[in-house]
């Protein structure tokens, strides 16, 4: 089984992975977490860390290729033998991140976006059993993430118009997939019984 779960910074993603990965194993199975785009992959990571952490200002075109190539890296590295071997991928994040950054954020074409994509990884990819989104406002997320003046990764450094954008093509992108989305605002336990409930 492959399940995503998305969202805009702050909505609580990775958390939320980590409670249903328990939730799987208290039933015996095998479960990874994949934290898009770098994971648990060196050159994933290096792949992340040269879009996110050194200071470099790339074109959106640039960004698209290279969060594209990690996430090749890891479908074909991790997820891919885990489904293999009959276990579960839970995904912080797939290509739809890039559609709400990269596409409603920064301007890149949705379409070239799902072409780029759709030619380095496979239809299971981009067909998960379960697609979730979270959201929360505005204000929710931004008293979440703290003082953004803080933040250490390129797009958490963009302006409050850019983070808007985000946040707003989430829905879009729920809407567009047919994906379940579920208000974030709660407590984690709440959250949690939500995304439950639709699996």
């Amino acid at each position: 089984m492959y399940i995503v779960i998305e969202g805009q910074d702050g909505t609580g993603k990775s958390t939320q992975a980590e409670l249903l990965k328990k939730h799987y194993e208290s039933q015996g199975k095998q479960v990874v977490i994949l934290e898009e785009p770098d994971g648990d992959l060196p050159q994933a990571h290096d792949l992340h860390d040269m879009i996110l952490t050194r200071g470099y200002d790339l074109e959106p075109l640039t960004n698209v290729l290279l969060f594209t190539a990690a996430r090749n890296e890891l479908w074909k590295k991790i997820a891919e033998p885990v489904l293999k071997n009959g276990g579960i991928v839970i995904s912080a994040r797939n290509y739809w991140s890039t559609l709400a950054y990269q596409g409603y954020g920064e301007g890149v074409s949705r379409s070239k976006i799902i072409k780029i994509t759709k030619e380095l990884l496979p239809a299971k990819y981009f067909t998960p059993d379960y697609g979730f989104i979270l959201t929360v406002s505005d204000e929710v997320r931004l008293a979440r993430q703290g003082n953004r003046g803080k933040a250490k990764e390129t797009f958490e450094k963009k302006p409050d118009d850019f983070q808007q954008k985000v946040n707003a093509a989430y829905p879009k992108i729920a809407k567009d997939f047919n994906l379940n989305l579920i208000d974030a605002s709660g407590t984690i336990e709440e959250v949690f019984q939500l995304v439950l409930g639709k699996l």
